[in-house]
């Protein structure tokens, strides 16, 4: 098999070459350094004391969290949404497509450049993430289950992206797509677990529930808010399992979803690249 991708090597010269792009990096990192030490400073002068707790340490570890997890919601639709539209409206896709590389591995390599950059961020992140580790309160294993869920959440989100861009031709309405997209899986089936979960006690009332709410599991497991508080709080985890009557791992059914998703995205994507063609590579 031969694993060079001349369309990703090509993307990632483009992006990193791009003075915008460090730009991007050295914007983001002075804001986390502001917050982190903001928050160091006016919670040291808050309590009268000279030490900084472990439960304070664990309160900023989940700000960052947060944080992140809003760097990849936000910034990956506009990353990826673009990518082959805007080949498409700058009349270099069909250059592209009679070449000699292959429907997936544009697709992936258009992909793929956008995900590095945004790991590119997060990783440049470590150090400020590094200063919970000063304080305790915070254990290596959650420090690693929440970088491999922030890796999954983007490779879903960028083969959505890729998805909508492959199948609309404007790239204004193919981020809105994407966007439009993460705000439902990430905010509205939140409010539908509530809306779930409260219908299903209004309807027991004075009853004991004894009756499993398989959405209202779906809806938790999908959700990515859901997920990192379950991470952060195992006692949010206890709290979803006895409302909807289902020992399954949220995490669980949040990978296998979102596994789902990416490849299903990227199949539709290479099965579409090519479609007016005759001869499909």
């Amino acid at each position: 098999m031969n694993f060079t991708n001349p369309v990703l090597f090509k993307e990632l010269k483009l992006r990193f070459r791009s003075f915008k792009g460090f730009n991007g990096i050295l914007f983001f990192l002075l804001a986390m350094c502001i917050f982190v030490f903001g928050y160091i400073f006016l919670t040291l002068n808050l309590t009268g004391t000279s030490y900084f707790r472990p439960s304070q340490s664990f309160v900023l570890f989940a700000f960052l969290s947060y944080i992140q997890l809003g760097l990849v919601l936000f910034t990956a639709p506009g990353l990826t949404a673009g990518s082959i539209s805007s080949e498409r409206e700058k009349q270099t896709l069909p250059i592209l497509l009679t070449t000699s590389q292959s429907s997936f591995q544009i697709i992936s390599g258009k992909m793929l450049s956008s995900v590095a950059f945004l790991l590119l961020l997060i990783v440049a992140g470590l150090p400020v993430y590094s200063l919970v580790f000063l304080f305790g309160g915070i254990s290596p294993g959650d420090f690693v289950k929440i970088f491999l869920f922030l890796f999954v959440t983007l490779l879903a989100i960028g083969s959505i992206g890729v998805l909508f861009s492959t199948l609309i031709r404007r790239t204004v309405v193919s981020m809105i797509a994407t966007y439009g997209t993460m705000l439902f899986l990430s905010v509205v089936t939140g409010f539908l677990f509530i809306i779930v979960i409260q219908m299903k006690a209004f309807n027991q009332m004075g009853t004991p529930v004894t009756s499993p709410s398989y959405l209202g599991q779906f809806l938790a497991s999908i959700n990515p808010a859901v997920l990192f508080a379950t991470f952060l709080s195992p006692e949010i985890n206890r709290s979803i399992t006895e409302m909807t009557k289902i020992d399954f791992p949220i995490w669980a059914g949040y990978l296998i979803f979102y596994g789902i998703v990416t490849a299903l995205a990227l199949f539709i994507a290479v099965k579409k690249l090519r479609v007016n063609m005759k001869r499909l590579k």
